[in-house]
């Protein structure tokens, strides 16, 4: 299996795993193990909004290309992500950068509004 990446800016989270030619994206299941060598399901065909452009199974091995959310700055690895080929069986590792760590309001000072 190759799996292309497509950066996108998005707010929203992407996980994905794999079971021989079969994906479970954000929880939704989809089995390519039917694709037979040489065919292709057209973009769109698909009905996950991760997945774009066509599913194809070309000398063997599936082609697809999914969506990788990005914030708005991203780094190098994930503007230009290198596709995942032959990914292991579970949950497959996408390039993301670290959140940013928001700071504890908790410890802070409380202002002096008195004067």
């Amino acid at each position: 299996m190759i799996i292309d990446l497509s950066p996108q800016r998005r707010d929203d989270l992407l996980t994905v795993t794999k079971a021989g030619d079969a994906l479970t994206i954000n929880g939704m299941a989809f089995d390519f193990s039917a694709l037979p060598d040489g065919a292709t399901i057209p973009a769109g065909e698909v009905p996950c909004e991760w997945l774009v452009g066509p599913v194809e199974r070309t000398a063997g091995e599936l082609h697809l290309t999914l969506i990788l959310p990005h914030g708005p700055s991203p780094s190098q690895t994930v503007a230009f992500p290198p596709p995942l080929i032959d990914p292991a069986d579970g949950v497959i590792v996408l390039p993301a950068d670290p959140q940013p760590s928001i700071p504890d309001t908790a410890e802070e000072e409380p202002a002096n509004v008195d004067g």
